[in-house]
């Protein structure tokens, strides 16, 4: 089966299903992983850069991007996070950024919101608290979640609504009613998440039938879940994000080399099932985004 060929249905010569084309989501290095769990974590502008073209060129339209000090610590300076714009512009001009607004555990809405002052095509709405572990608490009250809506709103951004169980779901769509959230809405459901719902099968079923008619999705599975979940949303019609800050393996034992690995694995699962890979201006179309 060629990867060129639409993804077809052909059940009793009754119905063509053609699927829209992939959009792969590259996370190229969250706020927690760190160079002790794999050497090519990337903490500099350049490491940052060079990462977000591995994954480019490998195949992912949008980079989810957090940013660090060069000593590793997360940071949402907005001054920070314009020179990793500039740095991976320099690199694939046409790639979505996506900068996340969770920042990291412990940050006020002022240093999370920072990115957002940018005008990025798109940025994360987390859309619910979620027990990370231990003593960690990742914390998006309602009102911090109409704050961020109303400024994205404000600025043209379209928010990706960040997930991690299905009442998150429900918040989403209250808020939506309530015109804090745009219609349609792009879902990202983070699945297998410490404090979040699971990442089997049923789950990511039970999400994607959840969400309003007309709105996207993407899945991203954590860890040791990040293909299984791929291949679900591939093969459901949904779109994928893998990357460093959800999974550093690219098979049992195996540390990934780069975000390029990642995204190659995920274009061959896609090409196993005759899903097409979105470019960027085909990613932006699906997403409804002004065209650059």
């Amino acid at each position: 089966m060629s990867c060129d060929r639409l993804f077809q249905n052909n059940i009793e010569g009754k119905e063509v299903l053609k699927m829209e084309k992939l959009i792969i989501t590259a996370a190229i290095c969250g706020a927690e992983v760190t160079k002790e769990h794999n050497p090519a974590i990337p903490y500099t502008l350049e490491e940052i850069a060079k990462e977000a073209e591995s994954a480019a060129k490998a195949g992912a339209a949008i980079i989810h991007l957090h940013v660090r000090e060069d000593d590793g610590t997360p940071t949402q300076s907005k001054e920070r996070f314009a020179a990793a714009f500039d740095a991976i512009k320099a690199k694939c001009p046409d790639v979505i950024i996506q900068p996340s607004t969770g920042g990291a555990v412990g940050m006020s809405n002022e240093e999370r919101l920072q990115p957002i002052y940018l005008h990025p095509e798109m940025a994360t709405l987390d859309c619910g608290t979620c027990n990370f572990g231990g003593d960690d608490i990742f914390v998006n009250t309602e009102n911090t979640i109409i704050e961020f809506g109303k400024k994205m709103i404000e600025l043209g951004i379209k928010p990706e609504v960040e997930v991690f169980d299905k009442g998150m779901i429900d918040m989403a769509i209250r808020l939506c009613k309530k015109g804090y959230i745009k219609a349609p809405m792009h879902f990202d459901f983070v699945m297998g998440v410490n404090g979040g719902i699971g990442a089997s099968l049923r789950d990511v079923v039970f999400m994607a039938g959840s969400i309003p008619a007309g709105s996207t999705y993407t899945v991203a599975g954590v860890g040791r879940a990040q293909f299984e979940m791929a291949v679900a949303s591939i093969i459901m019609g949904g779109h994928v994000r893998v990357g460093f800050e959800d999974n550093i393996y690219l098979s049992k034992g195996v540390l990934a080399k780069s975000n390029g690995e990642l995204v190659e694995k995920t274009v061959r699962l896609a090409c196993e099932f005759g899903r097409k890979i979105a470019t960027p201006a085909e990613a932006r179309e699906i997403l409804g985004l002004p065209a650059k």
